[in-house]
């Protein structure tokens, strides 16, 4: 009696194991109440300019629209990803069959002297039962490897689509740039015209005439160059785009003035909206369940195995003649000494367990400072911006003075220049900070994830 209570127990245990190891309990992370740069302003924020999937959609620019539709189509990198992603689910079917049992099949036939025929088939299976959870927590780490992945691929593809918006706003600012330079050319070129006239009636010296061409042929100088730069961006992009450099012309525009409203939530939100924390956070279980997989070889592998078949003549029809062969089996296989490898191999895995949670909290510290780097940039370089705005009024109202008082002779050639100087790179700094201004808020807008959330990642049961 009590040895069949003994084997229904063990039968018991056989059939519903237990999960060694620790099991995954989210850790904290330091994440503050509001946004610092936040404090005393805010954005206008209308719903429809909150970011969604296609966030680049929010600068209202159908050429920025066209480009990063094709980013996840033909990135390379983004199809690199994307394989290592489906070969963590080909790990996570690995191992979930290894809970089922293996069966072989071992069908022969042998002919000897004396004419005699013999036939064996067989049909032999084995099983491990998942007694201690060593596969489950295999399955366990490789279903959050799986996600870590996933993640990893939404992060790469957002990564991509901020670096295209930047190269695109690059492009623009070159060609802004360009039509500046081209205007001042023509300004340039008109007090070219004066001076020469003054020269020619005697009213001033050559010395403007040669002052004025070199400003006017280092304004052109300048303009050329810009293609530079217009050149390397638009390569950029279509490698992006998975294209050669040279497969691409994006036509000439300059650059918008319309930054978007970019709605901010709240800090905790970020923990749900950034890929590098989700795919940081399925890291930290996939290091937990590893922990148990190697607190398993603390304990016996046992092995069920069984075999049917048939052996005999084929061709003698009677059942007497036919031999049936069976067998099973029970057996279990313990390490009793290895030198302290499977305490040290345990040891290793609560330790890449404990980095993974050092990463993670890491990762979230690095998210909220970049959030915090972006509105600040905002902030600052929307004062500039105003500022320089008046700068660039008052520098043109300069030039214009200087001119008349340099036709009525009431002024030299160099408060002309000094003038048109000081317009310029005004007008050039203007330029730059409406460019900072568009890279703001395209890192802003990547810094608070995007239009990713972390329901984007597949479920543990999808993914099984």
């Amino acid at each position: 009696m009590r040895m069949a209570a003994g084997l229904a127990s063990v039968t018991l245990l056989l059939l519903s194991g237990c999960a060694v190891g620790p099991d995954y309990l989210k850790p904290t992370a330091i994440v503050p109440a509001q946004y610092k740069e936040i404090k005393g302003w805010k954005f206008a924020s209308p719903r429809d300019n909150a970011s969604r999937g296609e966030w680049w959609k929010a600068f209202g620019d159908a050429e920025l629209n066209r480009l990063e539709a094709q980013v996840a189509v033909s990135n390379q990198t983004l199809k690199a990803d994307e394989a290592n992603y489906r070969q963590a689910l080909a790990l996570i079917a690995e191992g979930r069959s290894q809970l089922f049992p293996t069966l072989n099949f071992d069908p022969s036939l042998t002919r000897s002297s004396g004419a005699r025929t013999n036939l064996t088939a067989e049909l032999a299976a084995s099983w491990m039962p998942d007694i201690w959870g060593k596969i489950r927590r295999t399955i366990e780490s490789e279903g959050a490897a799986a996600q870590a992945s996933a993640a990893d691929l939404a992060s790469a593809t957002l990564s991509a689509q901020s670096a295209l918006a930047l190269a695109y706003f690059q492009v623009r600012q070159a060609d802004s740039l360009h039509d500046l330079l081209t205007n001042t050319v023509d300004q340039y070129q008109r007090s070219l015209d004066i001076a020469q006239n003054q020269y020619n009636a005697g009213t001033n010296a050559r010395s403007d005439v040669i002052t004025a061409q070199a400003q006017l042929l280092a304004a052109q100088a300048q303009a050329i160059n810009t293609g530079v730069a217009r050149a390397q961006n638009e390569h950029a992009i279509a490698v992006l785009m998975g294209r050669p450099p040279s497969g691409l012309s994006v036509a000439h525009a300059t650059l918008t003035s319309r930054i978007p409203n970019i709605p901010v939530r709240l800090p905790s939100t970020l923990l749900e909206r950034r890929p590098d924390i989700a795919a940081a956070e399925r890291v930290m279980e996939q290091q937990n369940a590893l922990i148990g997989v190697a607190t398993a070889a603390y304990y016996p592998d046992v092995t069920l195995s069984g075999l049917f078949g048939y052996s005999g003549n084929p061709f003698i029809k009677q059942l007497a003649g036919a031999n049936p062969v069976w067998s099973f089996g029970i057996s279990a296989a313990q390490t009793v000494f290895n030198g302290g490898l499977t305490s040290a191999q345990v040891e290793a895995a609560r330790e890449t367990y404990m980095a993974s949670v050092a990463t993670y909290r890491q990762t979230v510290l690095t998210a909220f400072q970049q959030v915090e780097d972006q509105l600040a940039a905002i902030r600052i370089l929307s004062q500039q911006a105003a500022v320089q705005a008046k700068a660039t009024a008052a520098a043109e109202q300069a030039v214009q003075i200087a001119l008349n008082e340099y036709r009525a002779g009431t002024q030299n050639y160099t408060t002309v220049v000094t003038a048109q100087a000081t317009a310029l790179s005004d007008e050039e700094q203007a330029l730059t900070t409406r460019a900072q201004r568009m890279a703001a808020a395209v890192n802003l807008i990547v810094a608070l994830g995007g239009g990713w959330t972390r329901d984007a990642l597949p479920t543990l049961a999808s993914l099984q």
